[in-house]
């Protein structure tokens, strides 16, 4: 395989994932065969990303490599990664189920490259030196920008389900006089008298204790 069809199944470390449950075990076991540094800094990710989706399957990755060296490699990088996750405190519910698949030897990986991360010293897996501040920056740098999708992803729907609401009790014009009030805008002589003759009165019945409470017993029946 070339490195460009692993770049491009794997640029994906940030990384879009697969298809296929085939494609991830496929790209998971590529990327530990490849011993291609960059590819191995990332793999905490793909291995995230591809657990978190239901779609890794350690008989299928490991399975997917003739060479012994290989396996190891694949079984060493899962400890690694699951390393990387206790040291950041990340949790996943399947991290638990996923280390009792290491055997003995790569658990015991596992605690070399927990103390090496918490020493901030470099990883040693299988013959290769790998950066652990590399491991870590670009697991930060994906669940950053992961987190911030979530974030702005909540933001329009929270956004999206108040302009819902107003819609619902304000025309577009009362609307916009709430929206415009609201900010500290300033109102023309006509927009204030509109907004005290009619939003205003919505706005108070709005803030009505009691009628939010009848409102919501109401959608409870």
């Amino acid at each position: 395989m070339k490195d460009r069809n692993l770049l491009e199944r794997s640029r994906k470390l940030g990384f879009s994932l697969f298809d296929t449950e085939e494609d991830a075990n496929r790209t998971l076991a590529d990327v530990a065969r490849s011993k291609e540094l960059r590819f191995w800094e990332g793999f905490p990710v793909l291995l995230a990303t591809s657990c978190e989706r239901g779609q890794f399957d350690h008989d299928k990755a490991v399975g997917g490599l003739k060479k012994t060296s290989d396996r190891v490699a694949l079984s060493f990088l899962v400890a690694m990664s699951l390393a990387l996750y206790k040291f950041l405190d990340v949790k996943f519910h399947w991290v638990g189920t996923v280390y009792d698949l290491l055997s003995d030897k790569h658990k015991k990986g596992y605690e070399k490259f927990l103390l090496a991360f918490k020493n901030g010293h470099d990883l040693s897996l299988c013959g290769r030196v790998v950066s652990s501040d590399g491991v870590k920056s670009v697991f930060r740098n994906y669940f950053r920008i992961e987190t911030n999708k979530l974030q702005s992803l909540m933001c329009a729907k929270e956004e999206m389900g108040v302009e819902y609401a107003l819609s619902q009790v304000f025309s577009p014009k009362q609307k916009e006089l709430f929206l415009k009030k609201l900010k500290g805008e300033l109102l023309t002589k006509t927009e204030k008298e509109y907004f005290s003759r009619s939003v205003k009165k919505k706005v108070l019945a709005l803030a009505n204790v009691d009628l939010h409470r009848m409102a919501l017993e109401l959608l409870g029946k």
